[in-house]
């Protein structure tokens, strides 16, 4: 009986077939764009993405890596129709071809729009706009603390203005830059550092005008967090009239320009100044009329036939009106003396309270960097600074913790403190101890 099984020419593994797929795969789509809604959104502990395009008739396993993820100034979520740029791979250990996404953006609507937002809604839902934790404006500030950039026009805007209307209020400049790469870590430190001064009494955070890109370090959550921590209160002055910020909705108060804002800050001193001017001015004219009746009566009782022959009596009435009057100026110029005074005792009294404050600061500042050293220690980061690594298995997803997790022709990811690098596994011995290399870097 003859066999009639034809015999094929070369007999593939598993491994090579998938290899020769992936070859051919990636290099037919190197770079793509493809549109379509997110499903079954994953986000992983390492920062990673996992998700799946899909339309109504396919689907697309899609994965982006944490270094292009940390770009997407917007949240992902399922059910978000987006667009995006990237190149087919093939996961060698499943045997499935999925998209690395490297650029995502959303469908329609503009990615920092979206971002908008979604934060707006987010810090809504956690309460930071509720007007229950707006904090008022101080009645007569001393010191008055600005976050914003040096060399732009706001802070021009704001020290003109303060200076022309009260020019004894003390001001403390805090300089960050307001917008590119490091501007939001520096507003932030702005923040905190005014916010940590006994005696600043409000806190001005700000900028000029520009485009939503200009003004995006506003939008930032660690700002917008930065602000609502804040127990001094803070006045957000970003842009002109037009523009919101998420900054402007956390702040105690919104002005519509740098210059608006630094108006805010003086404007309950000076009207509680002019009421004091006023009620002077009203004391001494209601005392001059009095006067003048009184005045008007002795005169007339001074021609009255009946009274002729008191003439010297009333004269002596009318030196009395006048003493009276002389009296009346004293006691008024006392007065002012005297609210003077209790204004000098009461800022005594305020430096007194800010030396105690910023005492007990100090303390506790020194324990929390202590603690905050100890913290550091601990670290797994310092085991890594010393040359050790850590291994994964999967794409980065599993860490190695025994030799017998390791099988040969394992792609490994190995990572370092700074950086790490991919490996194919061609031999495990799960017998040989690792004494006898230490010994040997040791030596």
């Amino acid at each position: 009986m003859s066999d009639n099984t034809v015999k094929p020419d070369k007999i593939y593994t598993v491994s090579e077939i998938t290899r020769l797929i992936k070859l051919k795969l990636e290099g037919a789509f190197p770079v793509i764009w493809i549109e379509g809604e997110i499903s079954d959104f994953k986000r992983a502990h390492s920062g990673h993405l996992y998700f799946i395009l899909k339309d109504e008739m396919s689907q697309l396993r899609s994965v982006m890596f944490r270094s292009e993820a940390q770009r997407v100034p917007f949240e992902l979520e399922s059910g978000l129709q987006v667009v995006c740029r990237g190149r087919i791979n093939v996961y060698e250990p499943r045997g499935q071809y999925q998209l690395l996404v490297e650029v995502l953006e959303p469908k329609g609507k503009g990615a920092l729009q979206l971002a908008f937002e979604q934060l707006k809604e987010k810090l809504k839902k956690e309460g930071l706009f509720d007007p229950k934790f707006k904090k008022k404006l101080p009645l007569l500030p001393k010191k008055v603390g600005v976050v914003t950039s040096p060399k732009g026009a706001a802070i021009v805007d704001i020290t003109r203005t303060l200076e022309r209307r009260f020019a004894r209020l003390h001001i403390v400049i805090f300089p960050v830059k307001v917008q590119g790469e490091g501007a939001v870590d520096e507003i932030v430190e702005g923040i905190d550092y005014l916010s940590s001064l006994s005696d600043v009494d409000v806190i001005i955070v700000g900028r000029g005008g520009g485009s939503i890109e200009d003004l995006w370090a506003f939008n930032e959550e660690k700002v917008a967090r930065a602000i609502f921590r804040s127990p001094v209160p803070i006045i957000s002055a970003v842009g002109h009239e037009i523009d919101f910020t998420i900054a402007d909705f956390v702040a105690d108060i919104r002005a519509s320009t740098p210059s608006v804002a630094a108006e805010m800050v003086i404007e309950k001193e000076q009207s509680f100044l002019e009421r004091i001017e006023n009620m002077e001015k009203r004391i001494l004219h209601h005392n001059r009329y009095f006067i003048q009746e009184l005045q008007h009566k002795v005169l007339g009782l001074i021609h009255h036939y009946s009274f002729q022959n008191f003439k010297v009596k009333l004269l002596n009435l009318a030196q009395r009106v006048d003493e009276f009057e002389t009296r009346a100026r004293n006691v008024i110029k006392d007065l002012q003396q005297r609210i003077t005074e209790d204004r000098s005792r009461t800022v005594l009294l305020e430096e007194k309270m800010c030396g105690t404050l910023k005492a007990l600061l100090q303390k506790f500042q020194g324990r929390w960097e202590r603690l905050s050293a100890e913290l550091d220690n601990l670290s797994p980061l310092n085991i890594l600074k010393k040359g050790y690594s850590l291994c994964w298995r999967d794409g980065g997803q599993d860490l190695v913790r025994k030799i017998e997790e390791v099988k040969e022709t394992d792609e490994m990811v190995v990572s370092f403190y700074k950086g790490e690098f991919l490996c194919l596994v061609k031999k495990v011995d799960n017998n040989k101890l690792i004494e006898s290399r230490i010994k040997r870097v040791k030596s």
